[in-house]
Order: C-alpha cells, then structure tokens, then sequence
C-alpha cells in the first residue's frame, strides 16, 4: 500500500517532466531572467521608481537616467554574463569528472583566481583596479594547469584530478591568508572581492568578458556530444574511438577559462556552478547538448536573485551577492550530499 501511494505520489511530477522539453525549460528559465533583470534595475540603495528606471532604460531622460545605464544595467549584463558561464563551466566539470557533487572550486579555479586578484589588490596596489579582471583570469588558468599537471599519471583520472583540485584550493587559500596579513592596506577591498560582489564594476567589465562568453559557450556546446561519450566512463570512451585525455583537457580548459571570466568579473561566488547543472539535470536529463544551456540560465537566474538581494535586503547597506547565494545554496548543498552519497 505504502509502495503504491509513493508511486502515485511521484506521478505528476513524472507527467511534468515528460512534458518539459529543453526547449520550454529554456525558454522559461530566459523569461525569468529577462523579468528579474529588469525588476533589478530599479533596486538600489537609493529609491528608485520602476517607471523610471524602465523609461530611462527605453531612452527617456530623468533623474536617474544616469543611475539606471552607467550603474545597474552593467550590473545587470555582468549577472548574465557571468552567471551564465558559472552554469556552464559547472555542467562540464560535473560531466567530465563524473561527479555531481563536483564543481570549478574542485578543481582549483576559483581559489587559483582569487589568489591572482589578491594579488593585484594588496601586493599591487598603485595598479589600476582594471587589471583585477586579468589578474583573477591568468590565476584560474594557471592553477588549472598546476592541477593537471600535478594529477598527470600516464592520463588524469577524475577522482586523482579532483583531490589534486583540492589540495591546490587549499595552498591558494592559505596564499591568499597569507597576503591578507602581509599587505592588509586594501584589506576591505579584498574581502569585498573575495566573497563575490558585483559592486563597483560597469560597463568597461562588460565590454572585456562579454566576447569571452560569446567564444566559448559555443565552443563548449560543440563539443556536447564528446562530452556525452566522455562520461561512460575512461574505457568504452576509448573504445567508442574517441581521445579521452585531449577530450577531457579540451574540454576542461573551455570550463575554467568560462569559470575564470566569472570569477573576474563576480569575485568568488559559489554555489552556482554546483547547483545549475543539478537542476538543469533534473530538469531535462544528463545529455549535455540538453542541460548545458539550461544550466546557464539558471546560473543567470541564481546571481540575479543573489545581487538583486544583496542590494534590496537592508539600503543602503549592500550585501555582496557571495553571501546571500553561499546562504541560500548550503541547505542545498547537504542535500546533495545526503541525496548522493550513501
């Protein structure tokens, strides 16, 4: 009796997803960010009408005119920006390494990132703050290939290159630990950056990532249908005739340079490239060509709701988006871990 109730139970939800093609599930994921975008132009520490900021955005000059195009639409552009390649950059790691637990932190980038943006910050900090972005970028990449190298044994195998990730996380950490206490003059800087915020940057951070995320989202989706066969697993890969090595590093560069772009233009923001790809799966199945585009726009759809919190939550005292986002993906998080692990 117990059985059958839990199988009735689990039908609508079975009857749903039947019917939610990728196509759909994009398309209402799309419309929500485009709605969220525009309700977020009008939150900010100052009061703001949503007429005015809609008529400022639609060309119409008012009080906030300049508010609304120099301060909250990059901020708006930047949360599509990166948390579209946030999601996508989460979905190849967790394909690749075969593990949904697993995200671009596993493997080092973010830390590796925030040690390069650390370092422009505090060891530097007469540089112009334009030079955090490429700073953040040349540190997620090189600590990428620190991790590779270091898990290299004749091929990488998944669970070496994750436990490599996260042994590099830890040294990059105790780096940036050690920076902190050694060059403390922009410490509040610093720490803004570290927890992810979306303060302070406009339209030239736009201008510098969004060509990175028009490169490699379709470089990344070219190469779906190799990932689908990467993910049976190293030998009936290599059966099925495809390079699995030069697959797995191709298609891993791809994910931390996407990884790197965000965390240059976001900070350290967590949680989205675990949690996208895990709803998008859920959502429309495990074939990457499916759920990676999807999981891009519940990326966008996440660090919309972390920044649009983080400003509208207690004006004009701004919460960095990190914060809001590590709060809401936590419990979610140990869910994950309770559901997968057994």
């Amino acid at each position: 009796m117990a059985t059958t109730t839990a199988v009735a139970s689990r039908t609508p939800r079975r009857r749903f997803l039947n019917r939610l093609t990728p196509g759909r599930a994009l398309a209402a994921f799309l419309v929500l960010d485009v709605a969220l975008g525009l309700y977020s132009l009008s939150v900010s520490g100052s009061k703001l009408p949503f007429a005015d900021a809609m008529g400022a955005l639609f060309g119409q000059t008012n009080d906030f005119s300049r508010l609304v195009l120099q301060n909250q639409l990059p901020r708006v552009l930047l949360c599509f920006i990166a948390g579209a390649t946030l999601g996508i950059a989460g979905g190849v790691t967790q394909g690749v390494i075969r593990n949904p637990l697993a995200s671009p932190d596993i493997i080092g980038v973010s830390k590796g990132a925030a040690v390069g943006a650390a370092a422009v910050i505090l060891v530097f900090p007469t540089v112009d703050a334009e030079w955090i972005p490429a700073g953040a970028f040349v540190g997620g990449v090189l600590s990428f290939l620190l991790v590779y190298v270091l898990a290299y044994r004749k091929g990488v195998a998944p669970v070496r290159l994750a436990l490599t990730g996260i042994a590099v996380g830890a040294v990059a950490d105790s780096l940036i630990r050690f920076m902190l206490v050694k060059w403390p003059t922009n410490i509040n800087a610093a720490l803004v950056w570290l927890v992810g915020s979306l303060y302070g940057h406009g339209q030239r951070d736009v201008v510098l990532a969004l060509p990175w995320l028009l490169v490699l989202v379709p470089a990344i989706l070219y190469l779906a249908r190799r990932m689908d066969v990467l993910s049976l697993g190293d030998d009936l890969a290599a059966g099925l005739g495809e390079a699995v090595e030069r697959t797995r590093f191709l298609t891993l560069i791809l994910a931390v340079a996407a990884a790197s772009v965000a965390t240059s233009v976001a900070g350290t923001v967590g949680f989205i490239g675990l949690i996208a790809p895990h709803i998008a799966k859920q959502l429309v199945g495990g074939q990457h060509a499916k759920y990676l585009p999807l999981s891009a726009a519940i990326g966008v759809l996440l660090l919309l709701v972390g920044d649009t919190l983080g400003r509208g939550l207690l004006p004009p005292l701004e919460i960095p988006a990190g914060l809001i986002l590590a709060f809401l993906g936590g419990p979610y998080f140990l869910y994950l871990m309770v559901k997968t692990v057994r």
